[in-house]
């Protein structure tokens, strides 16, 4: 079979792991019982991003070929979250949430390092065969997102959005990938007889960036606009849902598929992806990184304005501006990274954006929009109108729309950076 083909399925099945739940987790949580709880089931993504990715990668690096790791983390991984689908069945509405929560958190512990690992086993295959990775990679990398969006689909029309049999089917998933992963060229390890520290194996000489003002402030604005990542990936699905208690709203499309209409927003991700060099290119990372901001501003805000009725265009365009939301900030700020540093600690320069973004920025801001929530909607109790519910949901959004603004507005006037366009460049 060609590389790029089995590279792409490896890339399709690694996204989808994560799609069959990502989404939709909230809904089956808050059905359970565990509303409250919602913010830790992601913000524990975050947390064991802080260490995980990079223990595992040492031992990718020096001791076990990239493929195998890979694969045994598949397998830890899905055996962890068909245990965890297991339970929330047998448990039905009397979910514990000691036990869902340690289930599942063992299980995401071993999930997160594989989408660097992923990263990791392509690159090597790709660069053995004598490929382009910065020409081959992309379109690879783009099958993921249609998995992550073929999963969601799946979740949707098979019932499975209230029920814990969306973590079943990733738990299969992961186990196929883990078997299929075995399959794929073997990744070379490391032999050197020089020594690193351990603070040079984890990276941590990276956070000598922060002595240079500009590069300090890019990765706290980093950080805070870290914290809109996972917001509506966790609170979207439970939002659009909670419609249903609405006479006027019941039946309608959203409602019912809820799931499908939020992967609007992966499609319109992986258009976006397209525009990034063209918008680096005439507008500078400062610009589009603003825009970035300012999109997720948007994204929060037409989900406050909107409805499944006669208002279901807000929420379509909610997820359009996603994809510049998502992709503008992810990418570019990686982009600058990779520009702005030196190229002995370059590699450490990313891990460290991905720390700042979805490692502290992704878990402060699940905690801090649990709290919200919990005080504008799950407080309401279970004889609350539907129409108090929304307005309680309008409230939350707002707030994080003018979170998203006020962090634009001063990264606009705090953060230097003239943009050189790249026919002046020498």
């Amino acid at each position: 079979m060609n590389l790029k083909v089995r590279l792409t399925i490896m890339n399709f099945l690694e996204f989808a792991v994560w799609g069959a739940y990502l989404t939709s987790m909230g809904s089956y949580l808050a059905g359970v019982g565990q509303a409250g709880q919602i913010g830790w089931y992601y913000a524990v993504q975050g947390i064991v991003s802080l260490f995980m990715p990079a223990l595992v990668g040492i031992v990718a690096d020096r001791w076990i070929q990239g493929q195998r790791v890979y694969s045994l983390c598949h397998t830890l991984a899905g055996v962890f979250m068909l245990a965890t689908a297991y339970y929330g069945y047998t448990a039905g509405s009397e979910v514990d949430f000691t036990t869902l929560f340690s289930l599942y958190t063992l299980s995401v512990a071993f999930f997160m390092p594989t989408m660097a690992l992923a990263n990791s086993v392509a690159y090597s295959a790709l660069e053995g065969a004598g490929l382009d990775t910065i020409k081959a990679f992309p379109p690879i990398r783009v099958f993921g997102t249609i998995g992550f969006i073929c999963s969601m689909w799946i979740v949707d029309l098979g019932g499975m959005q209230q029920t814990a049999g969306q973590f079943a089917l990733s738990g299969a998933l992961s186990l196929v990938l883990a078997l299929y992963a075995l399959t794929l060229p073997a990744c070379p390890v490391a032999v050197s007889d020089e020594k690193k520290s351990l603070a040079d194996a984890l990276g941590l000489r990276a956070f000598a960036l922060f002595r240079q003002p500009r590069m300090a402030l890019f990765f706290i604005f980093s950080m805070c606009l870290g914290m809109c990542l996972q917001v509506t990936n966790s609170f979207a699905n439970p939002f659009i849902s909670s419609f249903g208690q609405i006479e006027a709203y019941v039946g309608t499309f959203g409602v019912d598929h809820a799931n499908i209409l939020i992967s609007l927003s992966q499609m319109s991700e992986t258009l976006c992806i397209l525009l990034i060099p063209v918008f680096l290119s005439k507008f500078g990372i400062k610009r589009v990184m603003l825009i970035a901001m300012l999109a997720w501003a948007f994204r929060f805000g037409f989900f406050a304005l909107g409805n499944p009725g006669s208002g279901v265009w807000l929420f379509v365009l909610s997820m359009i501006v996603y994809g510049v939301a998502f992709d503008f900030f992810n990418i570019s700020g990686s982009l600058f990274v990779d520009r702005e540093t030196d190229l002995s600690i370059r590699s450490s320069a990313q891990g460290l954006f991905m720390m700042m973004t979805n490692g502290f920025g992704a878990t402060f801001g699940m905690l801090a929009a649990q709290a919200v929530v919990d005080r504008y909607v799950y407080t309401l109790g279970e004889n609350a109108t539907g129409e108090q519910v929304i307005a309680g949901w309008t409230t939350c959004w707002y707030i994080f729309a003018a979170y998203a603004l006020l962090v634009a507005l001063l990264f606009a006037v705090s953060f230097r950076y003239k943009h050189v366009p790249e026919t002046t460049r020498s």
